[in-house]
Protein backbone atom coordinates (compact mmCIF):
# COMPACT_ATOMS: atom_id res chain seq x y z
CA UNK A 1 0.00 0.00 0.00
CA UNK A 2 2.64 2.50 0.77
CA UNK A 3 3.86 3.64 -3.00
CA UNK A 4 0.07 4.10 -4.47
CA UNK A 5 -2.10 7.07 -5.08
CA UNK A 6 -4.02 6.95 -2.15
CA UNK A 7 -1.54 6.73 0.33
CA UNK A 8 0.26 9.71 -1.41
CA UNK A 9 -3.18 11.47 -1.45
CA UNK A 10 -3.55 10.72 2.37
CA UNK A 11 -0.95 11.72 3.87
CA UNK A 12 -1.54 15.32 2.79
CA UNK A 13 -4.38 15.73 5.11
CA UNK A 14 -4.09 17.45 7.94
CA UNK A 15 -5.96 16.84 10.99
CA UNK A 16 -8.87 19.13 10.29
CA UNK A 17 -9.02 17.52 7.04
CA UNK A 18 -9.56 14.43 8.30
CA UNK A 19 -12.39 15.37 10.84
CA UNK A 20 -14.13 16.56 7.81
CA UNK A 21 -13.63 13.65 5.96
CA UNK A 22 -15.11 11.10 7.88
CA UNK A 23 -18.04 13.41 8.32
CA UNK A 24 -18.31 13.32 4.46
CA UNK A 25 -17.86 9.82 4.41
CA UNK A 26 -20.78 9.03 6.96
CA UNK A 27 -23.30 10.96 4.73
CA UNK A 28 -24.88 8.77 3.08
CA UNK A 29 -25.27 11.49 -0.48
CA UNK A 30 -21.17 10.66 -0.83
CA UNK A 31 -20.86 7.56 0.29
CA UNK A 32 -22.63 4.43 0.80
CA UNK A 33 -19.84 1.95 0.99
CA UNK A 34 -19.53 1.41 5.23
CA UNK A 35 -15.90 -0.17 3.87
CA UNK A 36 -14.73 2.79 2.60
CA UNK A 37 -15.56 4.41 5.99
CA UNK A 38 -13.92 2.37 7.79
CA UNK A 39 -10.78 1.72 5.51
CA UNK A 40 -10.44 5.54 5.88
CA UNK A 41 -10.79 5.09 9.54
CA UNK A 42 -8.14 2.18 9.68
CA UNK A 43 -5.15 4.86 8.42
CA UNK A 44 -5.73 7.38 10.23
CA UNK A 45 -5.20 5.05 13.20
CA UNK A 46 -2.49 3.49 11.87
CA UNK A 47 -0.70 6.61 10.08
CA UNK A 48 -1.35 9.35 12.38
CA UNK A 49 -1.93 7.65 16.16
CA UNK A 50 0.36 5.28 15.82
CA UNK A 51 2.76 6.20 12.58
CA UNK A 52 3.05 2.85 10.91
CA UNK A 53 2.94 1.57 7.52
CA UNK A 54 -0.58 0.63 6.81
CA UNK A 55 -0.31 -2.63 4.21
CA UNK A 56 -3.43 -4.13 2.66
CA UNK A 57 -3.84 -7.71 4.50
CA UNK A 58 -4.01 -5.95 7.77
CA UNK A 59 -6.46 -2.87 6.70
CA UNK A 60 -8.63 -5.64 4.86
CA UNK A 61 -8.73 -8.05 8.54
CA UNK A 62 -9.51 -4.61 10.01
CA UNK A 63 -12.50 -4.22 7.62
CA UNK A 64 -14.38 -7.40 8.16
CA UNK A 65 -13.65 -7.99 11.71
CA UNK A 66 -15.54 -4.44 12.17
CA UNK A 67 -18.19 -5.94 10.40
CA UNK A 68 -18.26 -8.77 12.41
CA UNK A 69 -16.98 -11.17 8.92
CA UNK A 70 -15.04 -13.91 8.67
CA UNK A 71 -13.59 -13.68 5.22
CA UNK A 72 -10.25 -14.72 3.38
CA UNK A 73 -8.35 -12.38 1.76
CA UNK A 74 -9.41 -10.81 -1.37
CA UNK A 75 -7.11 -8.60 -3.26
CA UNK A 76 -9.19 -7.43 -5.51
CA UNK A 77 -12.21 -6.50 -3.34
CA UNK A 78 -9.21 -4.33 -1.42
CA UNK A 79 -8.25 -2.75 -4.42
CA UNK A 80 -11.76 -1.98 -5.35
CA UNK A 81 -12.34 -0.18 -1.79
CA UNK A 82 -9.03 1.57 -2.03
CA UNK A 83 -9.95 2.87 -5.44
CA UNK A 84 -13.55 4.33 -4.28
CA UNK A 85 -11.80 6.04 -0.86
CA UNK A 86 -9.36 7.67 -3.49
CA UNK A 87 -12.43 8.87 -5.27
CA UNK A 88 -14.33 9.64 -2.62
CA UNK A 89 -11.21 12.13 -1.04
CA UNK A 90 -10.96 13.30 -4.45
CA UNK A 91 -14.60 14.66 -4.39
CA UNK A 92 -14.01 15.99 -0.71
CA UNK A 93 -11.30 17.96 -1.69
CA UNK A 94 -13.03 19.53 -4.68
CA UNK A 95 -15.60 20.03 -2.28
CA UNK A 96 -13.48 22.01 -0.27
CA UNK A 97 -11.80 23.88 -2.98
CA UNK A 98 -15.59 25.06 -4.07
CA UNK A 99 -17.59 25.95 -0.38
CA UNK A 100 -14.26 28.56 0.24
CA UNK A 101 -14.39 30.80 -3.10
CA UNK A 102 -17.71 32.52 -2.96
CA UNK A 103 -17.05 34.20 -6.02
CA UNK A 104 -16.83 30.95 -7.68
CA UNK A 105 -19.83 29.66 -6.13
CA UNK A 106 -21.61 32.63 -7.14
CA UNK A 107 -20.88 32.71 -10.29
CA UNK A 108 -22.10 29.03 -11.09
CA UNK A 109 -25.37 29.89 -9.23
CA UNK A 110 -25.71 32.59 -11.46
CA UNK A 111 -25.45 29.90 -14.73
CA UNK A 112 -27.64 27.54 -12.72
CA UNK A 113 -30.63 30.73 -12.73
CA UNK A 114 -29.85 31.41 -16.44
CA UNK A 115 -30.31 27.63 -17.14
CA UNK A 116 -33.72 27.26 -15.37
CA UNK A 117 -34.98 30.22 -17.12
CA UNK A 118 -34.83 32.94 -13.46
CA UNK A 119 -34.10 36.40 -14.41
CA UNK A 120 -34.27 37.68 -11.52
CA UNK A 121 -32.34 35.60 -9.66
CA UNK A 122 -30.14 35.52 -11.96
CA UNK A 123 -29.74 39.20 -11.71
CA UNK A 124 -29.52 39.46 -8.34
CA UNK A 125 -27.13 36.98 -8.29
CA UNK A 126 -25.15 38.81 -10.30
CA UNK A 127 -25.19 41.96 -8.50
CA UNK A 128 -24.06 40.06 -5.69
CA UNK A 129 -20.82 38.55 -7.88
CA UNK A 130 -19.92 42.25 -8.78
CA UNK A 131 -19.99 43.36 -5.42
CA UNK A 132 -17.29 40.68 -4.28
CA UNK A 133 -15.51 40.86 -7.23
CA UNK A 134 -15.52 44.63 -6.47
CA UNK A 135 -14.06 44.10 -2.81
CA UNK A 136 -10.97 41.51 -4.14
CA UNK A 137 -7.22 43.37 -3.65
CA UNK A 138 -6.61 41.05 -6.49
CA UNK A 139 -5.92 42.07 -10.22
CA UNK A 140 -4.30 38.94 -12.04
CA UNK A 141 -5.15 36.96 -14.85
CA UNK A 142 -7.69 35.27 -12.62
CA UNK A 143 -9.51 38.17 -11.66
CA UNK A 144 -10.02 39.50 -15.26
CA UNK A 145 -11.01 36.10 -16.38
CA UNK A 146 -13.90 36.10 -13.84
CA UNK A 147 -14.73 39.55 -14.42
CA UNK A 148 -15.04 38.34 -18.11
CA UNK A 149 -17.19 35.43 -16.86
CA UNK A 150 -19.11 38.06 -15.23
CA UNK A 151 -19.49 39.73 -17.85
CA UNK A 152 -20.61 36.85 -20.09
CA UNK A 153 -23.34 36.25 -17.84
CA UNK A 154 -24.44 39.72 -18.11
CA UNK A 155 -24.93 39.70 -22.05
CA UNK A 156 -27.02 36.31 -21.68
CA UNK A 157 -29.35 38.31 -19.06
CA UNK A 158 -29.86 41.33 -21.34
CA UNK A 159 -30.43 39.77 -24.35
CA UNK A 160 -32.87 36.89 -22.84
CA UNK A 161 -34.75 40.70 -21.19
CA UNK A 162 -34.26 42.30 -24.56
CA UNK A 163 -32.59 44.82 -23.09
CA UNK A 164 -30.52 45.59 -26.72
CA UNK A 165 -29.24 49.07 -26.06
CA UNK A 166 -27.71 48.17 -23.00
CA UNK A 167 -25.41 45.53 -24.47
CA UNK A 168 -21.75 45.17 -22.25
CA UNK A 169 -19.76 44.18 -25.62
CA UNK A 170 -17.21 46.87 -25.72
CA UNK A 171 -16.17 45.70 -22.01
CA UNK A 172 -15.82 41.80 -22.79
CA UNK A 173 -13.47 42.62 -25.73
CA UNK A 174 -11.66 44.79 -23.27
CA UNK A 175 -11.55 41.99 -21.05
CA UNK A 176 -10.64 39.40 -23.54
CA UNK A 177 -7.82 41.61 -24.79
CA UNK A 178 -6.36 41.83 -21.24
CA UNK A 179 -6.65 38.32 -20.41
CA UNK A 180 -5.00 37.42 -23.69
CA UNK A 181 -2.28 39.41 -23.75
CA UNK A 182 -1.40 38.91 -19.88
CA UNK A 183 -1.84 35.33 -20.68
CA UNK A 184 0.64 35.53 -23.90
CA UNK A 185 3.36 37.74 -22.12
CA UNK A 186 3.85 35.67 -19.12
CA UNK A 187 3.98 32.48 -21.37
CA UNK A 188 7.09 34.39 -22.97
CA UNK A 189 8.87 35.07 -19.91
CA UNK A 190 8.68 31.29 -18.84
CA UNK A 191 9.69 30.61 -22.48
CA UNK A 192 12.45 32.53 -22.40
CA UNK A 193 13.73 32.01 -18.59
CA UNK A 194 13.71 27.77 -19.76
CA UNK A 195 15.01 28.61 -22.83
CA UNK A 196 17.93 30.67 -21.15
CA UNK A 197 19.07 27.88 -19.14
CA UNK A 198 18.35 24.38 -21.74
CA UNK A 199 19.08 25.73 -24.18
CA UNK A 200 15.93 25.14 -25.59
CA UNK A 201 14.81 26.76 -28.67
CA UNK A 202 10.66 27.83 -28.62
CA UNK A 203 8.87 29.91 -31.53
CA UNK A 204 7.61 32.69 -29.92
CA UNK A 205 4.03 33.14 -32.36
CA UNK A 206 2.87 36.63 -32.38
CA UNK A 207 5.46 38.06 -30.14
CA UNK A 208 5.94 41.46 -32.17
CA UNK A 209 2.31 42.13 -32.60
CA UNK A 210 1.52 41.85 -29.33
CA UNK A 211 4.28 43.90 -27.48
CA UNK A 212 3.60 46.43 -30.40
CA UNK A 213 -0.17 46.42 -29.39
CA UNK A 214 0.72 46.76 -25.80
CA UNK A 215 2.82 50.08 -26.82
CA UNK A 216 0.08 51.75 -29.13
CA UNK A 217 -2.98 50.94 -26.76
CA UNK A 218 -1.44 52.01 -23.62
CA UNK A 219 -2.09 48.54 -21.77
CA UNK A 220 1.01 49.14 -19.75
CA UNK A 221 -1.28 50.66 -17.30
CA UNK A 222 -2.96 47.30 -16.87
CA UNK A 223 -0.68 46.04 -13.75
CA UNK A 224 -1.08 42.45 -15.02
CA UNK A 225 -0.30 43.48 -18.29
CA UNK A 226 2.25 45.97 -17.03
CA UNK A 227 4.33 43.28 -15.03
CA UNK A 228 4.46 40.76 -17.90
CA UNK A 229 5.61 43.25 -20.82
CA UNK A 230 8.49 44.81 -17.88
CA UNK A 231 9.31 40.67 -17.27
CA UNK A 232 9.58 40.08 -20.80
CA UNK A 233 11.39 43.19 -21.89
CA UNK A 234 14.17 42.61 -19.36
CA UNK A 235 14.64 39.10 -19.83
CA UNK A 236 14.91 39.74 -23.67
CA UNK A 237 17.58 42.40 -22.50
CA UNK A 238 16.62 45.23 -24.45
CA UNK A 239 17.80 48.50 -23.00
CA UNK A 240 17.46 46.57 -20.00
CA UNK A 241 18.23 49.45 -17.32
CA UNK A 242 14.80 50.98 -18.02
CA UNK A 243 13.04 47.96 -18.09
CA UNK A 244 14.73 46.00 -15.10
CA UNK A 245 13.84 49.45 -13.47
CA UNK A 246 10.14 49.56 -14.77
CA UNK A 247 9.62 45.61 -14.15
CA UNK A 248 11.20 46.22 -9.96
CA UNK A 249 9.09 48.76 -9.54
CA UNK A 250 5.93 47.29 -10.81
CA UNK A 251 6.15 44.05 -8.89
CA UNK A 252 7.13 46.53 -5.56
CA UNK A 253 4.24 48.45 -6.20
CA UNK A 254 1.63 46.04 -7.32
CA UNK A 255 2.37 42.47 -5.46
CA UNK A 256 -0.59 43.03 -3.71
CA UNK A 257 -2.47 42.57 -6.86
CA UNK A 258 -1.43 38.90 -7.17
CA UNK A 259 -1.56 35.76 -5.64
CA UNK A 260 1.45 34.70 -3.57
CA UNK A 261 2.67 31.64 -5.60
CA UNK A 262 2.43 34.33 -8.91
CA UNK A 263 4.10 37.14 -7.36
CA UNK A 264 6.84 34.28 -6.10
CA UNK A 265 7.10 33.76 -9.99
CA UNK A 266 8.14 37.41 -10.77
CA UNK A 267 10.55 37.75 -8.22
CA UNK A 268 12.48 34.54 -9.17
CA UNK A 269 12.68 36.36 -12.47
CA UNK A 270 13.66 39.37 -11.33
CA UNK A 271 15.99 38.03 -8.46
CA UNK A 272 17.81 34.99 -11.42
CA UNK A 273 17.98 38.26 -13.64
CA UNK A 274 19.98 40.38 -11.72
CA UNK A 275 22.29 37.21 -10.76
CA UNK A 276 22.38 36.71 -14.13
CA UNK A 277 24.20 40.34 -14.61
CA UNK A 278 26.39 40.29 -12.01
CA UNK A 279 28.20 36.68 -12.88
CA UNK A 280 28.28 39.28 -16.16
CA UNK A 281 30.38 41.97 -14.46
CA UNK A 282 27.81 44.53 -13.75
CA UNK A 283 28.23 44.79 -10.07
CA UNK A 284 25.47 47.46 -9.72
CA UNK A 285 22.57 45.00 -10.19
CA UNK A 286 23.61 43.36 -6.39
CA UNK A 287 22.21 45.99 -4.72
CA UNK A 288 18.72 45.69 -6.37
CA UNK A 289 19.36 41.60 -5.73
CA UNK A 290 19.28 42.31 -2.16
CA UNK A 291 16.47 44.46 -2.36
CA UNK A 292 14.45 42.04 -3.89
CA UNK A 293 15.32 39.10 -1.49
CA UNK A 294 14.28 42.00 1.51
CA UNK A 295 11.33 42.45 -0.46
CA UNK A 296 11.00 38.60 -0.65
CA UNK A 297 11.14 37.61 3.02
CA UNK A 298 9.21 40.35 4.35
CA UNK A 299 6.57 39.21 1.97
CA UNK A 300 7.07 36.00 2.62
CA UNK A 301 7.79 35.01 -1.07
CA UNK A 302 10.69 33.35 -0.98
CA UNK A 303 9.72 30.27 1.32
CA UNK A 304 8.31 26.54 -0.10
CA UNK A 305 6.30 24.84 1.95
CA UNK A 306 7.28 27.18 4.59
CA UNK A 307 10.92 26.49 4.25
CA UNK A 308 13.75 28.69 2.66
CA UNK A 309 16.06 26.80 0.86
CA UNK A 310 19.74 26.54 1.40
CA UNK A 311 20.71 28.03 -2.02
CA UNK A 312 18.58 31.07 -1.20
CA UNK A 313 19.66 31.30 2.79
CA UNK A 314 23.27 31.04 1.60
CA UNK A 315 22.72 33.52 -1.25
CA UNK A 316 20.80 36.26 0.94
CA UNK A 317 23.91 35.95 3.45
CA UNK A 318 26.74 36.76 0.95
CA UNK A 319 24.85 39.63 -0.56
CA UNK A 320 24.15 41.07 2.58
CA UNK A 321 27.97 40.27 3.66
CA UNK A 322 28.90 41.76 0.50
CA UNK A 323 26.57 44.96 1.04
CA UNK A 324 28.13 45.16 4.57
CA UNK A 325 25.00 44.94 5.71
CA UNK A 326 26.30 42.90 8.58
CA UNK A 327 23.86 43.51 11.66
CA UNK A 328 21.38 42.69 9.09
CA UNK A 329 23.04 39.65 8.28
CA UNK A 330 23.26 38.47 11.29
CA UNK A 331 19.72 38.64 12.42
CA UNK A 332 18.75 37.50 8.90
CA UNK A 333 20.71 34.42 10.02
CA UNK A 334 19.09 34.03 13.47
CA UNK A 335 15.26 34.68 12.58
CA UNK A 336 15.35 32.34 9.50
CA UNK A 337 17.86 29.19 10.58
CA UNK A 338 14.33 27.71 11.66
CA UNK A 339 13.31 28.31 7.63
CA UNK A 340 16.12 25.75 6.74
CA UNK A 341 15.33 21.55 6.45
CA UNK A 342 17.12 20.59 9.55
CA UNK A 343 19.72 18.56 7.77
CA UNK A 344 21.26 21.81 6.50
CA UNK A 345 20.52 23.79 9.68
CA UNK A 346 23.97 23.30 11.68
CA UNK A 347 26.36 23.41 8.29
CA UNK A 348 24.70 26.41 6.34
CA UNK A 349 24.65 28.20 9.72
CA UNK A 350 28.66 27.92 10.75
CA UNK A 351 29.26 28.55 7.15
CA UNK A 352 27.43 31.47 6.56
CA UNK A 353 28.32 32.74 10.38
CA UNK A 354 32.13 32.22 9.38
CA UNK A 355 31.61 34.13 6.38
CA UNK A 356 30.16 37.36 8.72
CA UNK A 357 32.61 36.78 11.08
CA UNK A 358 35.85 36.64 8.27
CA UNK A 359 34.06 40.24 6.88
CA UNK A 360 34.37 41.47 10.69
CA UNK A 361 38.02 40.40 10.53
CA UNK A 362 37.23 38.19 13.20
CA UNK A 363 39.10 35.33 11.34
CA UNK A 364 39.92 33.23 14.74
CA UNK A 365 36.28 32.95 15.29
CA UNK A 366 35.77 32.00 11.49
CA UNK A 367 37.98 29.40 11.94
CA UNK A 368 36.19 27.97 14.83
CA UNK A 369 32.89 28.15 12.99
CA UNK A 370 34.10 26.19 10.12
CA UNK A 371 35.78 23.83 12.34
CA UNK A 372 32.18 23.33 13.78
CA UNK A 373 29.95 21.65 11.41
CA UNK A 374 30.72 18.62 8.41
CA UNK A 375 30.16 19.88 5.43
CA UNK A 376 28.52 17.28 3.27
CA UNK A 377 27.66 19.27 0.15
CA UNK A 378 30.47 19.67 -2.27
CA UNK A 379 29.93 22.78 -3.27
CA UNK A 380 29.43 23.94 0.24
CA UNK A 381 33.06 21.98 1.45
CA UNK A 382 34.80 24.02 -1.42
CA UNK A 383 33.55 26.97 -0.56
CA UNK A 384 34.36 26.51 3.97
CA UNK A 385 37.45 25.47 1.98
CA UNK A 386 38.54 28.62 0.27
CA UNK A 387 37.18 30.79 3.53
CA UNK A 388 40.01 28.92 5.42
CA UNK A 389 42.40 29.61 2.56
CA UNK A 390 41.33 33.47 2.52
CA UNK A 391 41.71 33.70 6.74
CA UNK A 392 44.96 31.53 6.72
CA UNK A 393 46.25 34.21 3.98
CA UNK A 394 44.82 37.18 5.97
CA UNK A 395 46.72 35.56 9.51
CA UNK A 396 50.09 35.38 7.46
CA UNK A 397 49.84 31.62 8.48
CA UNK A 398 51.47 30.67 5.46
CA UNK A 399 52.83 26.98 6.44
CA UNK A 400 49.56 26.38 7.52
CA UNK A 401 48.26 27.85 4.27
CA UNK A 402 50.27 25.66 1.57
CA UNK A 403 49.58 22.31 3.47
CA UNK A 404 46.03 23.29 3.07
CA UNK A 405 46.49 24.27 -0.67
CA UNK A 406 47.79 20.96 -1.29
CA UNK A 407 44.81 19.36 0.58
CA UNK A 408 42.56 21.40 -1.26
CA UNK A 409 43.91 19.93 -4.73
CA UNK A 410 43.88 16.40 -3.73
CA UNK A 411 39.96 16.91 -2.42
CA UNK A 412 39.31 18.80 -5.66
CA UNK A 413 41.04 15.82 -8.02
CA UNK A 414 39.71 13.28 -5.64
CA UNK A 415 36.17 14.17 -5.82
CA UNK A 416 36.35 15.14 -9.10
CA UNK A 417 34.67 18.96 -9.00
CA UNK A 418 32.18 18.82 -11.83
CA UNK A 419 33.07 20.86 -15.12
CA UNK A 420 34.13 24.70 -14.89
CA UNK A 421 34.05 24.33 -10.63
CA UNK A 422 37.17 22.42 -10.72
CA UNK A 423 39.21 24.79 -13.45
CA UNK A 424 37.56 27.62 -11.17
CA UNK A 425 38.97 26.32 -8.03
CA UNK A 426 42.54 24.89 -8.79
CA UNK A 427 43.14 28.41 -10.67
CA UNK A 428 42.52 29.95 -7.44
CA UNK A 429 44.85 27.31 -5.54
CA UNK A 430 47.89 28.32 -8.36
CA UNK A 431 47.14 32.21 -8.06
CA UNK A 432 47.56 31.89 -4.66
CA UNK A 433 50.56 30.10 -4.29
CA UNK A 434 51.83 32.25 -6.70
CA UNK A 435 50.96 35.41 -4.30
CA UNK A 436 52.76 33.29 -1.04
CA UNK A 437 55.87 32.58 -4.21
CA UNK A 438 56.71 35.56 -5.43
CA UNK A 439 58.92 38.39 -4.15
CA UNK A 440 57.45 40.60 -2.81
CA UNK A 441 60.02 43.85 -3.46
CA UNK A 442 60.13 42.53 -7.32
CA UNK A 443 57.25 44.91 -8.89
CA UNK A 444 57.47 43.40 -12.78
CA UNK A 445 56.94 39.95 -11.21
CA UNK A 446 54.06 41.14 -8.86
CA UNK A 447 52.37 43.00 -12.03
CA UNK A 448 52.65 40.41 -14.31
CA UNK A 449 50.83 38.13 -11.30
CA UNK A 450 47.78 40.97 -11.28
CA UNK A 451 47.07 41.02 -14.83
CA UNK A 452 47.27 37.56 -15.57
CA UNK A 453 44.79 37.49 -12.93
CA UNK A 454 42.72 39.68 -14.34
CA UNK A 455 42.76 38.03 -17.64
CA UNK A 456 42.08 34.86 -16.30
CA UNK A 457 38.16 34.37 -16.36
CA UNK A 458 37.95 30.87 -14.75
CA UNK A 459 39.04 31.88 -11.25
CA UNK A 460 37.09 31.51 -8.11
CA UNK A 461 37.39 34.52 -5.76
CA UNK A 462 38.78 36.37 -8.70
CA UNK A 463 37.85 39.71 -6.88
CA UNK A 464 39.78 38.98 -3.41
CA UNK A 465 42.90 37.81 -5.76
CA UNK A 466 42.85 40.84 -7.16
CA UNK A 467 42.67 42.71 -4.60
CA UNK A 468 45.79 41.11 -3.15
CA UNK A 469 47.45 41.40 -5.89
CA UNK A 470 47.01 44.73 -6.26
CA UNK A 471 47.74 45.57 -3.03
CA UNK A 472 51.00 44.03 -2.76
CA UNK A 473 51.79 45.21 -6.13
Amino acid sequence: MEKTRLLSLFRTLNNKENRGMQLFLASPFFNKRSEVSLLFDYLVDTIHTYQLIPTKDKAFKYIVSKQKEHLEYDDQQMRLWMSFLLKAIEKFLLQQKLFVDEVQNKKHLATIYRERNLPKLQERTLKELQSLQGKSTFRNVSYYETNFDIQNEQYYLLTATARMSDLNLQDLSDNLDIIFVAKKLRQFCLALSHQSVYKTSYHFGMLEEILSYVESSELTKIPVVAVYYYAYQTMAEKTESTYFKSFKESITNYGEQFSSEELRDLYILAINYCIKKYNEGERKFLKDQFELYQHGLAKKLLFVNNRLSRFSFRNIATIGIVQKEFEWVDNFIVDYKSKLAKKYQESMVSFCMAQLEYSRKNYDTALQLLQKSEYKDLLLNLAAKTLQLKIFYELQAFDLLIAHLEAMTVFIRRKKVMGYHQTNYLNLIQFTKRLIETNPYDKNALVVLRNEIAATKAVAQKDWLSAIAEAIA
